[in-house]
């Protein structure tokens, strides 16, 4: 199985086609880029075109949203030999999803559903992965999206259920810092001490993004995973605690919504690039 945790620990962007001129005219120091795999499932043009000139710069992350790992039907498979299809023609040096469901039956829903951690439901994403992986021949990175609900009927700890995964099928996390920061302030719950428990060990990824703030029906905070914001200093500084425990890890900027202008997104990554570059020379001292 080919290893997919090559990217430089590094900060870098999700690339959106709009930036492509910019980021060819400056050239500019980011470590990867990382493209939403169901945006490159078509045969070809500009956007291909594009990516394989990028690709000869920067390493490449593919990030899917459309397995639906955690769905209790059969994984897509067309949609799964698409996705082999484009790991083949454009090699990633990381390819991830979410631990999450995303369809039902044919249908396929604009969101990532949480799931209840159950027996039940980790057998069934083990198996999900263990398909994934083989058709992929390459081991995927796992991230659990925020939730905005739990299930009463969760048996097993979130934390104990990624571990659990990862020992089952020998996967690896990514680990969205604004996710946990968002989930844990929704379910009143401290993100430092979620983030002190998470098995960082085999994080080959971090993601980094922007959120909304908004209130529930009984008027109670509520966080919105956005993507269309620059990060939150909360998040920025518990990015910067896991990253003195673990050292540098590769590290995205996430922007998907509201994209702002190429440098707006360009110093994001250069403020993840300083706390990496220091984690580096404490490192090394």
């Amino acid at each position: 199985m080919t290893e997919t945790n090559a990217l430089p620990d590094r900060a870098g962007v999700g690339f959106k086609p709009a930036h492509f001129d910019e980021i060819m005219g400056s050239e500019p120091q980011i470590g990867f880029i990382e493209i939403h795999a169901e945006n490159y499932m078509g045969a070809g043009g500009p956007a291909h075109r594009q990516l394989e000139t990028l690709r000869e710069r920067y390493a490449l992350s593919i990030h899917g949203v459309g397995l639906s790992i955690g769905s209790p039907n059969p994984l897509d498979r067309e949609h799964l030999a698409r996705l082999r299809r484009l790991c083949e023609r454009h090699p990633p040096a990381s390819f991830s999803e979410h631990l999450a469901w995303s369809s039902h039956g044919d249908v396929y829903l604009n969101d990532l559903l949480p799931l209840p951690y159950t027996e039940q439901t980790l057998a069934r994403v083990v198996e999900h992965i263990d398909q994934v992986q083989s058709c992929l021949n390459r081991r995927m990175l796992l991230e659990k999206p925020s939730t905005y609900v739990e299930f009463t009927e969760s048996s097993i700890p979130e934390i104990e259920f990624l571990a659990e995964t990862v020992r089952k099928t020998g996967c690896g996390l990514l680990l969205d810092v604004n996710n946990v920061f968002v989930s844990c302030t929704n379910h009143s719950r401290s993100p430092s001490g979620y983030l002190a428990a998470f098995p960082i060990e085999h994080v080959g990824e971090i993601h980094l993004g922007g959120h909304d703030c908004d209130r529930d029906d009984t008027g109670a905070r509520l966080l919105i995973d956005a993507h269309g914001t620059p990060v939150a200093d909360p998040v920025w500084a518990l990015y910067q605690s896991a990253i003195e425990r673990v050292g540098p890890l590769p590290t995205l900027i996430e922007w998907d919504n509201n994209v702002p202008r190429w440098p707006v997104l360009a110093a994001e990554a250069r403020s993840a690039t300083a706390i990496l570059d220091e984690a580096r020379r404490k490192c090394a001292a």
